[in-house]
């Protein structure tokens, strides 16, 4: 049986949705990520920086912004314990910008994704899957990548089927 890390970025506070801004309680990635880990009964690991986001969407864009023109690799709170002993990990992330948060490039360098497979999911307002698979395979030292998906964050609760029939594609 196959071990399954389940790592996600995510976002609470205010999102873009159908073209506003609103205040969701739980950020999109996370709901897909937490809906993955039941499925798989993988271990899920929160990429978390040690300066948090801001809650203000715009403030949250500007800071967003600034870290992909710098390049910039935000500290992360924690590590995964034991990483070698995954088989698969679901990477999970909101795109900013049409790229993956700078956070997520920071977990990508911290391991070595040789003989592991990374099984991309993004969720968007727009951009789908960017170029983030590209840039997953170009950052993650031995990557190589599974079918992924992008689902639209404001829409992540609707998508229980879909989910379900590309997790029983991709975890076994």
């Amino acid at each position: 049986m196959k071990k399954i890390l389940i790592a996600y970025f995510s976002h609470k506070g205010e999102n873009w949705i159908d073209g506003e801004v609103r205040v969701i309680k739980k950020g999109n990635t996370r709901w897909v990520a937490e809906k993955i880990q039941v499925l798989t009964d993988g271990d899920l690991f929160e990429i978390k920086t040690k300066k948090p986001y801001p809650f203000s969407y715009e403030a949250c864009c500007e800071v967003a912004k600034a870290e992909q023109e710098q390049n910039v690799r935000p500290e992360l709170t924690a590590t995964v314990r034991d990483f070698d002993k995954y088989d698969i990990v679901y990477l999970g992330y909101p795109m900013w910008y049409e790229r993956m948060p700078m956070a997520v490039y920071t977990f990508l360098e911290q391991y070595d994704f040789t003989g592991k497979w990374i099984v991309p999911f993004s969720t968007h307002e727009g951009s789908g899957l960017g170029n983030s698979v590209d840039e997953i395979l170009r950052i993650g030292k031995g990557a190589q990548t599974l079918e992924a998906v992008a689902y639209e964050g404001s829409r992540v609760e609707e998508l229980e089927k879909q989910i379900l029939k590309w997790v029983n594609r991709t975890s076994r």
